[in-house]
């Protein structure tokens, strides 16, 4: 569908203006310099599958309120909601990678670092873009007020509906939910990149923007790793930050809540220059006091 295309464009259309942060472990950082590359995880299992969920919520929302408003096209938009439902964790897959807009909150440390052990590494907008580029992927600034997630619901359930009124009236019940699922087919890939940065209110203090890579339809177009998440196995592919052989450009970094700073610090540096970088804008402490959980 044309209209479920341009919109995603359109969200896609933003571009970041200042650092871009991705908080980590030590383990992590770890990785990330010694293997260049960042892990992009499948999207159905961020923060536990609750990701494309929020945006299957708000269709089945949508539709309900369609429906009990007297739409005629209760059919559609019920098998429409279904077919969202399912396909949303259990279809084609997405991978992805989270940046904040802001360094040093305290939240992000609690939630994606472990105690004493935590950095944030800031990149270079351009830099992550040019990385995103060259692979495929695709960068959005995450959505989460309610009134702009409803209307940009409105609009793809808008596009569905369009699609009932296009239909051969001597069809068959079988041959029109056939008509039906092949046109949702069609969008899934659009759908679920917009599902991709549709994200709970709650997390408004994030301000994330995530790098999305192309859909995979099956998983034998790219080699799929697998991590170890909080209680299953988490699917994951490599995003290249070095790009020929290159080092990682850091633009900044800032070392979490320590009781140790002074030779944390000092040991984060060694490691860098190790491998040669040097953040442009330097290695601050987040001057949060370290408190044991």
């Amino acid at each position: 569908m044309k209209e479920i295309e341009m919109l995603t464009r359109e969200l896609y259309a933003d571009t970041p203006l200042s650092t871009l942060y991705h908080y980590t472990t030590f383990t992590g950082l770890l990785g990330i310099v010694r293997s260049r590359t960042l892990w992009a995880s499948d999207i159905r299992y961020m923060n536990d599958s609750a990701e494309l969920r929020h945006t299957a919520d708000l269709i089945a929302a949508e539709v309900r309120e369609r429906i009990e408003g007297g739409q005629v096209n209760s059919s559609l938009l019920s098998q429409f909601a279904d077919w969202v439902a399912h396909r949303i964790t259990n279809g084609h897959m997405l991978f992805g990678a989270s940046f904040r807009s802001h360094g040093n909150l305290l939240s992000q440390w609690r939630g994606y670092s472990l105690p004493g052990k935590g950095v944030s590494l800031g990149f270079c907008p351009e830099y992550i873009l040019r990385c995103a580029a060259r692979q495929g992927f695709i960068i959005g600034k995450c959505i989460y007020e309610p009134t702009r997630q409803k209307a940009l619901i409105g609009q793809v359930v808008d596009a569905v509906e369009r699609l009932g009124g296009q239909e051969d009236g001597h069809l068959s019940a079988a041959e029109r939910s056939a008509l039906y699922r092949d046109a949702f087919a069609a969008m899934e890939t659009h759908l679920l990149r917009i599902a991709a940065i549709l994200k709970h209110p709650s997390f408004r203090e994030e301000k994330e923007w995530r790098i999305v890579s192309p859909v995979l339809t099956h998983s034998g177009n790219i080699p799929i790793r697998f991590r170890e998440g909080h209680d299953m196995l988490v699917p994951y592919i490599e995003f290249d930050l070095g790009g020929e052989g290159g080092t990682p450009v850091m633009d900044h970094l800032y070392l979490g809540p320590t009781e140790n700073m002074n030779i944390s610090m000092n040991s984060l540096q060694m490691f860098l220059e190790q491998y040669g970088i040097v953040p442009k804008h330097g290695i601050d402490y987040c001057q949060i006091p370290f408190r044991q959980r």
